[in-house]
This record gives structure tokens, sequence and C-alpha cells, in this order.
């Protein structure tokens, strides 16, 4: 690519540069002499002659003194043409000519642009500094620099220099190389797990610097827009998903790998997929002291970039056909219907506690990036070090032109932010006039104060850009924090329903007193979102995630068994709400065993006939166990592996699921836009009408109106003695059976074309002629009204 020439060059400043040279922090040299008023104290006539003998002086010294002027620079050996750039936007932006480079730190007293080979990186060795002139180079808080030339095949990076005084909560240190906040791929570590030379696990990293045409073709990819109450959403973890060898995938572990495996999740009847972090973290950030691997990703570097060792092509190119890949699973998945949705941690980073590593935000800027205490501590209501400080004007700001750059760039269609509580807490040095323009009478707000209206939150609910995206919040935080039902939402936020998951899972493993909350859960949670505006769609429905026990283990372990993660069973959750079925561990009698089937299965049924979000975990379709392990954040092996030949050995579960989610989207009364209403709905004990929901009910029944089905009948018998229900008597229809969590498979889910369907209901006619149907102990069932003909 030619340079362009000076007068087309973007990006230019009026005040040329001074002459390379050596980068030393401080204050940069002034460009002009400074001369004494001679007009001091003289009459108006005095000054004008005054003034015209002194221009023409002045043209007289300038042939004989020429005035120092500040040279053209240039870096890489003269094939970059160093200007003075511009301060927005932040990142590194290719423009015609070159690029732009502009970072923010308000702390810095100095700064430096470093550029990497992709040879020199992996030698710890940077090519070449350009340091960034105070005058020229710096614009409010923003440092910039503009680098006229190819940059084709460089990486980039910034030192700052300026105080380091972590009492203060400072950590500037000029022999640290940062990488930029806004890099859109980080390079470092080629490999997986894979330490590197010298054994290495932190190695320099350095961002892509980005080309100004794309590589990409979206083959006309648009939003799917999805209404969210109609939403199955599948929890996957990228990497587990197809690394176990009986995946049989070319690129087992990768996006590309997965993108084989989509067909898969649209049988499953999955419309919407939650992707567990991809954003670039370091597996081996634990390697130092332990052998454990920081498999689930909560611990971000950089929230733009993509994990490179999720991707077949590594840091080839520089991430970008990493970059390409990751939009080639959202482009397939959009293809066949299915959303995605990205799992962000704007809580905390990488970076860790006073004692972890200088990587991006701490040597960037400290004091703007995390929530610290008066003498430099940082707040930890991660749980993991530190506090991303998410109500800092600068930091929400961040934040939400990350969440742009995914939609926009990326095709992303949602976000799930972890530990989003943080996100309303007060930042460091709160002050109303920073944040609302105006002082609060009797404001009092201190660091880590639940907001109102945070502003971050407000920003993001009110964006033009993020409208109509899915945002879920997990609402709580490791510092106590809990607004499930609470969290602000200007009508567009929904929740992970952790009530949901804790009453659904007492009151299926039977214990009293959990009737009425049940029948809550199955409505859509309205005595936590109907007063506040929200809708049932607001709620996304689960009793599994990637923390805490799976489905199967839920039914197999009455304590967790988390002794492989190294911390003497101190970590993962106690209150775990689980019930073994009689017996402790996966080998048991087999009445126990067909206990856990039956309990299992009636987990799902009620997922998928609850109003609101139905969310289940990957795996958990055919029972996948993890040992008792309910926080296996750190095992990267089969234990988080997805298990293709266990599908297979398990296929009655995973047949079973796939119909209850067909089922579910076949029923337009089971995924409303509103709270169901008295018309729509009618509530049954063991006689019609006549519901139970004293402290001892273990029995809760209901029918829905429905539009494609007519109406069909729901009901949890979660008692240890069996029962023989009597059914709504409904003129001119008989109830037919479908879903009976009961009866062994291919029986527990009646389709029509079972061969011997016909004959199966046949054995239960004299209870149906009699509007009747007969349960057993902790089971599930699903009748549907037919015209009786």
């Amino acid at each position: 690519m030619k340079m362009m020439a000076m007068a087309e060059a973007p990006c230019l400043c009026a005040r040329p540069f001074l002459a390379a040279r050596a980068w030393r922090p401080g204050p940069a040299p002034r460009l002009r002499r400074w001369r004494p008023n001679a007009t001091a104290g003289k009459g108006v006539g005095e000054v004008c002659a005054a003034a015209v003998e002194a221009a023409t002086k002045a043209e007289e010294e300038e042939d004989e003194e020429e005035e120092p002027v500040a040279e053209d620079r240039y870096a890489l050996g003269g094939a970059c043409r160093v200007l003075a750039g511009m301060p927005a936007p932040l990142g590194a932006t290719a423009l015609a000519g070159g690029v732009n480079f502009a970072v923010y730190s308000g702390g810095a007293t100095a700064a430096a642009l470093c550029l990497f080979t992709p040879e020199d990186l992996k030698a710890d060795r940077v090519s070449e500094e350009v340091p960034l002139d105070p005058l020229m180079n710096r614009t409010g808080d923003v440092w910039h620099v503009f680098l006229e030339g190819e940059l084709h095949g460089m990486l980039y990076g910034y030192r700052f220099d300026g105080t380091f005084a972590p009492h203060c909560g400072h950590y500037f240190d000029v022999s640290n190389v940062v990488v930029d906040p806004y890099a859109k791929a980080v390079i470092s570590r080629e490999e997986y797990g894979v330490p590197a030379h010298g054994n290495n696990c932190w190695p320099q990293m350095a961002g892509m610097i980005p080309l100004p045409y794309s590589t990409f073709d979206w083959e006309g990819d648009l939003p799917l827009r999805y209404p969210q109450k109609d939403l199955v959403i599948y929890e996957m973890h990228l990497r587990g998903f197809t690394k176990h060898d009986s995946s049989n995938v070319e690129h087992p572990g990768t996006f590309i790998g997965a993108v084989s495996k989509l067909d898969y999740l649209k049988e499953l009847g999955v419309n919407c997929i939650e992707l567990m972090p991809c954003h670039e973290f370091n597996e081996l950030e634990y390697a130092t002291s332990s052998s454990k691997m920081n498999f689930w990703g909560y611990s971000t570097i950089n929230f733009f970039s993509p994990m490179t060792r999720y991707t077949s092509g590594g840091i080839k190119n520089c991430g970008r056909d990493g970059i390409n890949e990751f939009k080639t699973f959202v482009r397939e998945s959009h293809k066949r219907g299915i959303e995605v949705i990205l799992d962000v941690v704007f809580n905390h980073t990488a970076e860790g506690n006073e004692n972890g590593p200088i990587l991006s935000f701490r040597g960037v800027d400290n004091t703007t990036y995390y929530m610290l205490a008066p003498k430099g501590e940082f707040y930890n209501y991660s749980g993991c070090g530190n506090t991303f400080n998410c109500n800092h004007p600068v930091v929400r700001q961040f934040i939400v032109d990350c969440l742009r750059y995914w939609v926009m760039e990326m095709h992303i269609d949602g976000f799930r932010f972890d530990l989003a509580s943080i996100m309303t807490r007060g930042s460091s040095l709160w002050d109303p006039i920073n944040v609302y323009g105006a002082p609060i009478e009797g404001d009092m707000i201190t660091t880590g104060t639940p907001l109102v209206t945070p502003p971050l939150i407000d920003m993001i609910s009110n964006d033009p850009i993020l409208g109509g995206v899915k945002l879920i919040a997990e609402a709580w935080d490791a510092g106590g924090l809990y607004q499930v039902g609470q969290f602000p939402h200007w009508n567009v936020w929904s929740e992970w329903n952790g009530k949901y998951r804790d009453i659904v899972r007492q009151f299926i493993k039977g214990t009293d007193g959990f009737a009425g909350g049940f029948a809550e859960c199955l409505c859509g949670s309205p005595q936590l979102y109907q007063a506040g505006g929200r809708k049932p769609w607001h709620s996304i429905n689960f009793v599994c995630a990637h923390d805490g026990f799976t489905l199967a283990d839920l039914v197999t372990y009455n304590t967790k068994y988390n002794l492989p993660n190294g911390e003497d069973i101190r970590d993962g959750e106690n209150h775990n709400l689980s019930w073994n079925c009689g017996e402790e561990g996966e080998f048991a009698r087999s009445s126990v065993k067909r206990l856990r089937k039956r309990q299992m299965r009636n987990f799902f049924v009620c997922l998928m006939v609850s109003q609101g979000v139905p969310m289940f975990y990957m795996g958990d379709e055919y029972g996948h166990t993890k040992g008792g392990n309910n926080n296996t954040y750190c095992h990267d092996s089969y234990v988080n592996y997805f298990r293709w030949d266990k599908k297979e050995e398990h296929s009655d579960l995973h047949r079973f699921c796939c119909l209850m989610t067909k089922f579910r989207k076949e029923c337009e009364g089971l995924g409303l836009e509103d709270f169901p209403t008295a018309e729509q709905l009618q509530w049954h004990g063991h006689q019609p009408g006549k519901p139970d929901w004293s402290e001892k009910s273990r029995f809760v029944a209901f029918s829905m109106k429905d539009e494609t089905k007519g109406e069909i009948y729901v009901a949890f018998n979660t008692s240890h003695l069996a029962a023989v229900v009597e059914l709504p008597e409904r003129i001119g229809h008989r109830w037919e059976p479908v879903v009976d969590t009961g009866k062994p498979a291919p029986y527990d889910f009646l389709t029509d074309d079972l061969p011997d369907r016909a004959l199966t209901v046949q054995q239960f006619s004299h209870f149906l002629n009699s509007n009747l149907y007969p349960m057993l102990s902790y089971t599930s069932v699903i009748l549907v009204s037919r015209p009786d003909v």
C-alpha cells in the first residue's frame, strides 16, 4: 500500500512533531523560543512604531538564525510516518492510509505506543516504541497517535509512566507493556493449556492492529429477533461441547468444531445458545501455584477479544482468523434458527487483587477501572480479588462500547451479565455532581452502595444500538447483594430466576410447604415481576446451570464431592437442595435408579410447562454427571466435556427432552405474553377445581386453554404415595395422555408415530372413561383434550 501525501493523510495536526528521540518519561520540550514583550510601558504610538521595527528586525533575524522547527517523525525503519492522530474512537482504528491509536489514561504522565512483530512478541521483545508527546498526542485524558503507512502483520501495546503507589491506587510501571482495553484480538500463547517458551504461563500479550477492510462474508445474515417468550435457552461451554473424543469433529474444542454440532441443538429444540465466557482469558492463570486450569473462563483479560485458543486458527494472521471463526459460529447458528447470547463478566478481571499481574486495566489507569478503598485496597464484591468500577463515567462508556461492538460487528443477539448486581453499585469516588450534574440533598452514597438508578444500567437500557437485544442479569453478587425480582430493569432486563430454581427443587423432591410457591413458578413468578411492570418472560427459569449440580447429580447426591478441586471442599455451594432418592452415589439399586429417572423428567417437564423462558445446561438432556462436584471451574477433562457417547447410551432421556421442547413450542398457552388469568388457567387438586395449598400438600395440577391443543392438563405428584386423580369434566371431549414420567421409555411420552400407542392408551381407557388418571409417586403427567367421537 502506498503512503498518502501529507495533504491527504487523515488525523493531521497543524502542530508539527519533534524529531524522533529516545523516549524518556517527563514533559516534552517546548516548540518555540520565548521572547520578552518589547512594548511593555510604552504609549500607543510608540507601541505601533516598536511593533513595525520589531517585525522588520525579526524578518532580518530569520535569514541569519533559523528558529528550531519540528521535524517529521517515522517509525518501523521509515515505513510509517508518525502523526498526531485523533482522540476518538478509542482503540486501534484502520483508516485510509494508516491506523489511528487512542487510549484513555487520566493518571499517566507519559505514554508510548509499542509495536511488535509476531516473532518479537514470542521473544518478549518490543520491535519499536513510539513515544507520545503530551502536547501533540494528548487531548484531555486520551493519548493518541496516527501511523501513516503499512502495519499489516504488526501487533501493539502501550507503556505508561506515572506514580507507582499502590497505597494510593496507582500502578503505573514503565517496565510493563499493557494491552489496550479496546484491542479487538489479544495475541499471546498459541495452544490451549500449553505454556509459552520457558514454561511461561503469562507471556507478553499484544493487541491485533486491524485492517481497513473486512475479510468475512456474513452471507446476508440478519438478527433473528425472536420474541423472548419463545426462547428455549441452552447454556453451553464452547470448548467442553466438542472436546471429548466421542464428538468426532475435526477441530474439537473450537468454534468451528461446535458449528458441526449445531444441527444437534436444532433437533433438541434449542433456539438460543448462551455461551459461557468466550472473551480472552488465561486458562493457565492458576498454573504457578497448582495444576488446576481456569476452565470456565470467568477471568477476563480483554472484553472485546474472542478467546484465541477456542479457534482452530489460534494466533495465525494476528488473530483475525479467530475473529472470523467466531463470526462463522454466529452466522451458522442463525442459519439454523438459533440465537447466540454471550455470558459477559463486567464485574472483575483477571488482574485480581494487589498481588495480581499488571496486564491491561491496572497499568492503564487502576483508579478508574477498579473499585478502590481510600488506601488503595481493592473492593471484592466479585469474590475474585477486584471489582470493576462499572458506574465510573469512563468505565460505563467502555462497557457500552464493548456491547455495541459485539452486536454490530459480531452479530450477537444478547448478553447474560455475570454477577450483574455489581453493575448497580456506586463507583469509587462517587459523587452525584459527576453522575447527575447536580448535588442530591442528603446524599450519603459511598463506594459500593446499591443505586436505585445505576447510570450504567440506564445507559445500556436506553442505548439506541442495544435496543432489542436480550439483556439477562444474574441479579446477585458475592458481596451479599441479592436483587432477584428487584433488579433495575427499565422493562427490558430479564433475570436468572434463582428463586424459581430453589422452590422447584424443594417441591419436586417432596419438601412440605412449597405447593403455593411452586404454582407461582409455573405462572412465571408474578410475585417477583408483575408489580414492577415486567412480564413472565423476564424470568429465566432454570433448575441447573454451570455452577452447581448437574440435573443427574441433583438426584444422585445429597452432598458435594469437591475434593479434586484442591480446596478441602470449602468451595462450591453447600445449600444444594438435592435428594439422592434413597442412596448416595451412582451405584444404587434399580428401584432408586428408576426413581432418579422419573425425577429428572419431572424437572424437565416443570421447565417446559412454566411461563417464562426455560434454560437448561449442556448435557442435562442425557444425564451428564460430574461425580457430585458442584464447582468444576478448574477441570479441563471429561468431567466438563459433553459426552457424545453417553448421549447415545441414555437416548431415552434425550428423546424425552427433545419431545418436551417440541411440545412447548406447539402450545401457545405455555409461552404467554402476560401472566395467565383465571379465564386461561384453572388450579386443581386430586379433585378438579379444588387445589390444596396447605403446608402438607405435595400435589399441584392445572388446566390451561390452548389455541393449538384446545386444552392441556398438567399435574405433579411429589408425594411418596400414589394417587388416582379426578380430571376436569369437559362435555364433548375426553382427556388423552401424552406425558407420564412414571412409565418407562418410550411410553413416558406418547407420540403419534409410536407403533403401539393406541394399545397403550387403551390400557388406561377404564380410568379415562371415568374421568380419572392414576399417578405413581414422584411423577408428572400431561393430558390433552380431544373431541369425543
